[in-house]
């Protein structure tokens, strides 16, 4: 499994993305949430243009992939799992849920330190709501992003198996529970006990400051839960609630070159997570 993991890793996460994106994209065609309020065409040319340059931008910056680099830190003995003795499917599950929290922290943090927040913020500007916004963050808060995440590898000695399900796993539920699409209430209620569900996450692309520090969970929604981050409901309900935030409400400047240049001359706002207790005021 390993060797068919490291010699087949690029063909395994594109079909997975490519797949995912092709049954979200139709469920939004043939059951949308939400009307959408500006152009598809041009919100999808910006957000998709956005993947493709992290992507090439990653391969520049780093010599090796999550994954080569799992391959390599086992090679070395080197992480938490590698000094215990467990058996091998329960340290692949571990992983993949000690990995999806530290993607929660990162988020949060993200959201706390104001540098941070300045890059983060492209994300939170999309004026509406579907799978692409889940895709859609700033070249350089991926490259962080991947940092973090060859941190968490060395330290946890995360295997390869997981790291490559935790990828895809990740991927495809950034473009689920962003995805604008109607699940019975009944459902969600079911769902959201275990995973983050689009009308979850959505509460956190609100204009309201106090529901964008709110539901930072993307894949297990129990950290949300336990980290007293959860918020049920946004306030106006998810027809009513407005999208994105609340200094950049020109769709004609969310253009690709605009959303690259936005962390450094877009206006901050009040929605660092330390103005949580602020009023909402954006």
């Amino acid at each position: 499994m390993t060797e068919f993991v490291n010699f087949h890793e690029a063909t395994i996460r594109l079909a997975f993305f490519f797949g995912i994106l092709l049954l979200i994209g139709l469920l939004e065609i043939l059951a949308p949430r939400r009307p959408l309020t500006t152009s598809k065409v041009s919100r999808w040319f910006g957000n998709l243009g956005v993947v493709v340059i992290s992507t090439v931008l990653v391969r520049i910056v780093f010599p090796v992939t999550a994954v080569q680099l799992a391959f390599w830190v086992d090679q070395k003995g080197w992480g938490m799992f590698n000094a215990l003795d467990l058996p091998y499917g329960m340290v692949v599950l571990v992983s993949i849920i000690l990995l999806d929290f530290i993607i929660y922290l990162q988020h949060v943090m993200f959201h706390a330190v104001p540098t941070l927040w300045r890059l983060h913020m492209m994300h939170h500007a999309d004026l509406d709501y579907d799978l692409t916004t889940g895709i859609r963050f700033h070249p350089i808060e991926i490259l962080i992003s991947m940092v973090i995440k060859f941190g968490a590898i060395v330290v946890l000695g995360a295997p390869a198996l997981a790291v490559v399900l935790f990828e895809v796993i990740l991927n495809g539920m950034a473009m689920f529970n962003h995805g604008n699409f109607y699940i019975p209430l009944g459902l969600d209620r079911v769902l959201r006990s275990f995973v983050v569900t689009p009308d979850m996450h959505r509460v956190h692309h609100s204009v309201f400051p106090s529901e964008t520090n709110s539901n930072y969970g993307f894949n297990l929604s129990w950290w949300d839960r336990i980290m007293g981050t959860y918020r049920a409901q946004p306030r106006l309900g998810h027809e009513g609630m407005t999208i994105g935030l609340n200094q950049f409400r020109d769709p004609s400047k969310l253009t690709l070159l605009w959303m690259l240049i936005l962390p450094f001359v877009g206006k901050q706002g009040t929605y660092a997570i330390n103005r949580r207790g602020t009023k909402d005021e954006g």
